[in-house]
């Protein structure tokens, strides 16, 4: 049980010999070209939930998504079927159906302590609606799915921001609803992340999701939550932008065609009431000829593309999260994937790694970077979530954590 919400978890419910239908976010970055899974680590991830279903002798039904209709990664979850046997050295069945008569003959067969996979459920088109437990309930997938659901198992966090059918649809028919253990470890440490951090605590703010970064600069600081905003990538752009600092043509451009621009007088608002705890760089690295020169921030505008926080702008970041004791990033600081701009984010990584701080990363592309520069296993906590991240340090909440508030009861 996590107390604090209300949520049962695995520990709470008797799965020996039951239907333990599982939602899980196997959603993985795919070739273009070669339709490969090339990164496995969010099945990996909700491998151990899996694992420890097949322990208890649960009968295991994986719900899944992958890509959305109409984009390069949007395929098959067969791929998928074959990458988990391999993680858990262990056959996993898969059937290309949802919830048709392959599907239910596939249920039907299952034997205790194994596991099927369903096809992607986006496959079925009103997966994606945006509707309460309830009318989802009602939906052809649910319905047809209803008489072999004895557990729902929400475990798909990175999803969490989204009431689509498969996430939430069979909590009002299930006889048990519990969070997995991904869910639960989620769930543990941004509660205590966002209602009850160790100060002082600070927020490092990159990437290109400016607008997200604005509303959560704007929910910790009001809040008390954090102490300090550090920002960089397009977001730290941004924010010099609105303050009125001239960028050059090519880099206002970026902005422009993000459609960033319009977030000026929301931005203005933000540093008139909070200025004094949002720090912007200093100074800053151009890429001039695929070679990185800093240039300060009095100095702009530049004709040359900014691709990272100089190095004054490093130290001062630094200092903040030496002594800090909570610190949060959601996005790198620069251009990371190339060489000559990714100091901005390794020595911030190693900031926060070398600091005494409770350290937590999140996003894909913060992910991506720890990756790269070696220091993912460094943190105190990595995240799988992007968007849910951001919306739950947002609001302190998500739709599908709302509705696990009130169908996962004691």
């Amino acid at each position: 049980m996590i107390e604090e919400l209300g949520i049962k978890t695995l520990d709470d419910v008797e799965v020996e010999d039951k239907n333990v239908f599982t939602r899980v976010d196997f959603n993985s970055p795919v070739d273009p070209n070669t339709k490969r899974l090339i990164d496995d680590t969010r099945i990996r991830t909700h491998s151990k939930t899996i694992q420890e279903l097949i322990d208890r002798g649960a009968k295991v039904v994986l719900l899944a998504h992958q890509g959305r209709p109409g984009e390069p990664d949007f395929i098959s979850l067969k791929q998928h079927a074959e990458k988990l046997s391999n993680i858990l050295n262990f056959p996993v069945k898969f059937v290309d159906d949802i919830f048709g008569e392959k599907a239910k003959k596939a249920i039907n067969e299952l034997k205790k302590g194994e596991v099927l996979l369903l096809e992607n459920v986006r496959m079925w088109k009103d997966e994606t609606k945006k509707l309460p437990p309830e009318e989802h309930a009602k939906s052809k997938l649910v319905q047809e799915l209803a008489p072999f659901v004895d557990v729902f198992c929400v475990d798909a966090f990175a999803a969490a921001h989204r009431s689509h059918a498969s996430m939430v649809g069979l909590m009002p028919i299930a006889k048990e609803v519990i969070a997995g253990r991904v869910m639960e470890q989620e769930l543990r440490v941004l509660y205590k992340v966002r209602n009850n951090p160790e100060h002082p605590c600070v927020y490092i703010l990159g990437g290109a999701k400016a607008e997200d970064s604005a509303d959560l600069s704007y929910a910790v600081l009001s809040q008390g939550i954090a102490d300090y905003v550090l920002t960089g990538g397009l977001v730290a752009n941004l924010f010099l932008y609105s303050k009125g600092v001239d960028l050059g043509e090519k880099n206002v451009n970026v902005l422009e065609k993000k459609g960033f621009l319009e977030l000026k007088e929301k931005i203005l608002k933000l540093l008139d009431e909070y200025g004094d705890k949002i720090l912007l760089p200093d100074d800053l690295a151009i890429d001039v000829n695929n070679a990185r020169e800093e240039i300060s921030v009095e100095k702009l505008p530049t004709n040359y593309l900014i691709k990272d926080v100089g190095t004054n702008t490093i130290k001062a970041y630094a200092s903040k999260i030496q002594n800090a004791k909570t610190v949060v990033m959601n996005g790198p600081l620069g251009i990371f994937e190339e060489d000559n701009f990714s100091k901005g984010t390794e020595a911030i990584f190693e900031a926060m790694v070398s600091s005494q701080a409770f350290s937590l990363i999140g996003g894909g592309h913060t992910i991506a970077a720890a990756r790269k520069l070696e220091y993912l296993e460094r943190f105190s906590y990595v995240s799988t979530a992007g968007g849910a991240l951001m919306e739950y340090l947002i609001k302190g909440t998500l739709p599908v954590v709302e509705a696990l508030r009130k169908y996962s009861k004691i």
